[in-house]
């Protein structure tokens, strides 16, 4: 549970789901990033962040599918 205290600003993140099939990257798979993002937003949640934001972008290694992952979410927070 997360504090009002006076002054206290909402905060959340957004994250773009790249992913490459590169050593450098954890996320190998566009199921990767779907995984990882549900499991981002339930940490965020855990730790009181009001706000979870995804860039989608159809024809690129990024997240490519909103409602899908936003269901997930929704599902799990």
């Amino acid at each position: 549970m997360t504090a009002n205290l006076p002054g206290m600003k909402k905060i959340g993140f957004i994250s773009f789901g790249h992913w490459s099939d590169h050593p450098s990257y954890q996320a190998r798979t566009g199921a990767d990033t779907l995984l990882q993002s549900i499991d981002l937003a339930v940490a965020a949640e855990e730790i009181g962040l009001d706000g979870a934001y995804f860039r989608v972008h159809h024809f690129a290694r990024q997240l490519a599918s909103p409602f899908p992952l936003l269901s997930a979410i929704g599902a799990k927070t």
